[in-house]
């Protein structure tokens, strides 16, 4: 009878209503989001698969716009990984373009909401305009205090733990680290995520049911939520949909 009477009233309210609702509970203080569907969406609308790259880019800015009204402290947005180099030349290129188009429009407005803009990855084969791109955005909101807005861009998280070991076992060498000191908590310290708590909160669009190679160490206890969703069709509501449904979850960390 609750679900019912709540599957009514979310229908029911407007969306200030409902974000003001959500933010009298428990907002996620790390959201990380796997945006999939671009290319399915395009080509659902026999448009090429750039198209739905660049109308994907809109509904970054609309979730990065609604988490920092919510409240929420980090949002990670899982933007290009080590696998997408596969894909064709001329997508890869466009795929490099977008941090720059987006920072380009939306950046005096992240600066204007006090976000952070942030990036982890491998930068070793980011093309450097896409460099200076992100670089100008984290130079010009390095001084905010607000949300961070963080760029998995050119990550994949086997190769970030194969990287950490093998730091782990050069300092170990070195005597930077006794091996016998090595935790959870130490581990974590020396992947890219070290200055962020864990995601609350995981959120995958266009019905794929995987990880994809994203922060495989760091989900470990993350509530997970997948929709059908294509991530150009995704908005605020959904994105209010996956919030609840971690609300109403009882997170016990292995315990009771």
């Amino acid at each position: 009878m609750f679900l019912k009477q709540w599957v009514k009233k979310s229908k029911t309210e407007s969306l200030s209503e409902r974000i003001e609702r959500t933010k009298q509970m428990d907002v996620p203080s790390h959201i990380a989001i796997i945006m999939d569907g671009n290319g399915r969406w395009a080509r659902k609308r026999s448009l090429p698969r750039i198209a739905g790259h660049h109308e994907g880019m809109k509904v970054v800015r609309k979730i990065t716009k609604l988490a920092n009204e919510l409240g929420v402290n980090t949002l990670t947005l899982y933007a290009f990984s080590t696998e997408n180099w596969k894909r064709p030349k001329d997508e890869v290129n466009y795929l490099m373009t977008l941090p720059e188009q987006f920072l380009d429009v939306y950046l005096p407005e992240l600066v204007e909401k006090n976000v952070q803009v942030r990036m982890m990855g491998m930068r070793e084969q980011i093309p450097p305009h896409t460099l200076r791109a992100v670089g100008k955005a984290i130079d010009d909101t390095k001084k905010n205090t607000g949300m961070i807005l963080n760029f998995a861009l050119n990550y994949g998280s086997r190769l970030e733990i194969l990287n950490a070991i093998k730091t782990i076992v050069n300092d170990a060498k070195n005597g930077i680290i006794n091996e016998n000191d090595l935790n959870d908590e130490l581990f974590s310290q020396y992947l890219m995520t070290k200055d962020y708590r864990d995601p609350d909160l995981l959120i995958r669009t266009s019905g794929e049911i995987r990880l994809s190679n994203f922060m495989l160490w760091q989900i470990a206890y993350t509530e997970l939520w997948f929709t059908d969703v294509l991530w150009p069709d995704f908005n605020e509501h959904l994105f209010l949909d996956a919030i609840e449904q971690y609300q109403k979850r009882s997170r016990r960390f292995g315990g009771i």
